[in-house]
């Protein structure tokens, strides 16, 4: 069985980048507008916006290095491939979302404590910030399309965390409305929620991308058992392992009792093994270590 990639492989990773950069400009652009508005009002809470959006900048960033090293063609130094490197990357943008999170909690704690000058807001800047908000929702719509099309996981956890700028985004617009209306304590206290979603963003990331990084199950042995023994000729099946990501490539291993005591009939059965497999769990690496008779046993998995 051929491990080479499907010959669209390239041209998946040249369409991330392509979208990478696209989404880059605008949220610069975002950025760029969310600072100024921020610092011209006095806003606290949009500020704190402006720093998450430069968490968005950093991920495409981040999200153009890891699509260049997360190469799935493996290598003498990488037999297994590079796709951890695109994990690693998701990471990296739980980590951005902490750091923001924690910058936001700071920023509003020592405004209440030690107070500040009032915030100033006019009309012109909610345009400006339903503006940003459409353009955050361009972005967050736009990567998720692409990300689950092309099964890329450093889009989708960028499309999540440029999801959450748009709620970001939407609490802070609804606390420049109220300042707008004379209520100034609004600025502050809308500050700890934005913290709130942030955080969950930044977990929800973490959570989704630690499985595959530490190998954890990505098939249950029995479901693989179930459909081993279907395939005829094989008597036995266990010492199932698998690890990797359901739909993007999974590695399986198991020791295998065929009924053919020649090797030409018994590598046969294991080929049909293999494109079942294939075809249910695939891409898919599958190693198979035939066995003796003697050598069946009960337990299907370690």
């Amino acid at each position: 069985m051929s491990d080479r990639p499907p010959s669209s492989t390239l041209d998946n990773r040249r369409t991330v980048q392509r979208v990478l950069l696209i989404t880059l400009a605008l949220n610069l652009a975002v950025v760029g507008l969310k600072a100024t508005v921020g610092w011209l009002t006095g806003s606290l809470s949009l500020l704190a916006d402006a720093l998450h959006s430069v968490t968005d900048s950093a991920n495409n960033v981040l999200g153009l290095a890891t699509n260049r090293l997360a190469d799935p063609q493996p290598d003498r130094d990488h037999p297994y491939g590079h796709q951890k490197f695109e994990a690693i990357g998701a990471l990296g943008i739980a980590a951005f979302l902490g750091i923001a999170c924690f910058e936001i909690f700071k920023s509003a704690i020592e405004r209440l404590v030690s107070g500040g000058k009032p915030v100033t807001m006019g009309a012109t800047a909610l345009w400006i910030m339903l503006a940003v908000l459409g353009i955050n929702i361009f972005v967050a719509f736009y990567e998720r399309r692409v990300g689950h099309a092309l099964n890329s996981k450093i889009l989708v956890a960028d499309a999540r965390h440029t999801m959450s700028d748009i709620w970001v985004t939407i609490v802070v617009l609804a606390g420049l409305i109220g300042v707008w209306r004379g209520l100034n304590w609004l600025d502050i206290a809308l500050a700890f929620p934005v913290a709130l979603l942030v955080f969950t963003s930044g977990w929800t990331v973490l959570r989704e991308n630690l499985p595959w990084l530490v190998d954890e199950m990505a098939i249950a042995p029995e479901a693989i058992h179930t459909q081993v023994m279907q395939v005829p000729g094989v008597v036995n099946c266990h010492s199932i392992a698998s690890r990797g990501l359901l739909g993007r490539q999974v590695f399986i291993d198991m020791h295998l009792v065929v009924k053919p005591t020649d090797l030409r009939a018994a590598h046969t059965v294991t080929e049909a093994v293999e494109d079942r497999l294939e075809q249910l769990y695939g891409p898919a690496r599958i190693t198979i270590h035939v066995e003796p008779r003697e050598y069946t046993e009960e337990e299907i998995t370690y």
